[in-house]
C-alpha cells in the first residue's frame, strides 16, 4: 500500500516479485497523481487499485478504478465487474455489479478541471503546517521524499512520548473545538472481533502497527482550508504541546 501517498519501495518488491513469479498488486487508494522518478505511480507493479471515495483529492462521491497494464487483463476486469456480459446475448464468467453510473463519472470528470489547482493550495497547507509545527517537542510530521510529486492528500502527525498529550486526548482536545481530525488507520483490523482472536492478530505479533496505530493523526487538509482556519488548528497542536 502506498500509505498517504508515500511510495511503496516499488523496485525492491518488484525484485522480489521476479525472483519467485510472483504479480504485485498495490492499494493505492491514496495515490491519485502521484509521481515517482517522473513517473506515474500507477505503473508500478501488476495493477493499481484506486478509491474515489469523498474523502480523497480526486474523488467521484464513491467509487473508484483499476490500473491494468495490458487490454487482456482490463477486458478480465471489464466481464467481472459487468456481471460477466460480454454481449447482449452472452454471458462469458461469474461477475459483479462493479460499474460505476455516469453521474460519478460526470463529476469526476469535472473534477479533473480543477485538480491542479486543487493540489497546489493543498501543498499551501502543507508547507504552512510543515512552517508552523516543525520544533514542536513530540511530534512527528510527514516525511518529504525524493523525487516524488505528491498530492497531499494528508497531512498525518505522529505523537510521541515525549509530546504532553496522547494522541487520543489531543484528538479530543481537537474536537472539543469544533476541528475534526482523524485516527487514521485506527482501531487496528487485528482489534476487530472478527480477526482478534487469530493468533496473528496478537499484539505482541504487530508490534510496529500497534505502537503507530495509537500515534497517527490526519490534521485536517484541503484545498480550501482558510489561513485562519488552519491557525486554529496549529494553535490547539502547539498549545498542547507547553
Amino acid at each position: 500500500m502506498h500509505c498517504y501517498g508515500n511510495p511503496c519501495d516499488v523496485g525492491r518488491i518488484q525484485r522480489i516479485a521476479d525472483r519467485y513469479g510472483l504479480k504485485v498488486i498495490y492499494d493505492a487508494a491514496h495515490a491519485f497523481g502521484v509521481s515517482h522518478h517522473g513517473r506515474s505511480l500507477l505503473r508500478a507493479g501488476d495493477l493499481s487499485m484506486l478509491s474515489f471515495h469523498a474523502t480523497k483529492s480526486f474523488n467521484t462521491f464513491e467509487g473508484g478504478a483499476i490500473v491494468s497494464p495490458d487490454e487482456r487483463t482490463k477486458q478480465r476486469i471489464d466481464f467481472l465487474k459487468n456481471f460477466g456480459i460480454a454481449d447482449e446475448v452472452t454471458v462469458v464468467a461469474p461477475g459483479i455489479n462493479g460499474k460505476m453510473n455516469e453521474v460519478q463519472a460526470a463529476f469526476g470528470l469535472l473534477q479533473l478541471r480543477y485538480l491542479l489547482d486543487g493540489w497546489r493550495k493543498r501543498q499551501a497547507v502543507d508547507r504552512r503546517y510543515r512552517a508552523a509545527l516543525a520544533d514542536v517537542r513530540g511530534l512527528r510530521l510527514p516525511r518529504e521524499w525524493p523525487d516524488v510529486v505528491s498530492n497531499y492528500s494528508y497531512f498525518t502527525v505522529l505523537l510521541g512520548l515525549d509530546y504532553p498529550l496522547t494522541r487520543d486526548e489531543l484528538y479530543l482536545r481537537l474536537k472539543g473545538e469544533g476541528i475534526l481530525a482523524r485516527r487514521y488507520f485506527f482501531p487496528l483490523v487485528s482489534d476487530m472481533p472478527m480477526y482478534r482472536g487469530l493468533p496473528s492478530a496478537a499484539p505482541e505479533n504487530l508490534p510496529v502497527a500497534t505502537r503507530v496505530a495509537q500515534e497517527v493523526l490526519c490534521l485536517p487538509i484541503h484545498a480550501d482550508l482558510l489561513p485562519d482556519d488552519q491557525d486554529r488548528v496549529i494553535a490547539v497542536v502547539r498549545g498542547a504541546a507547553r
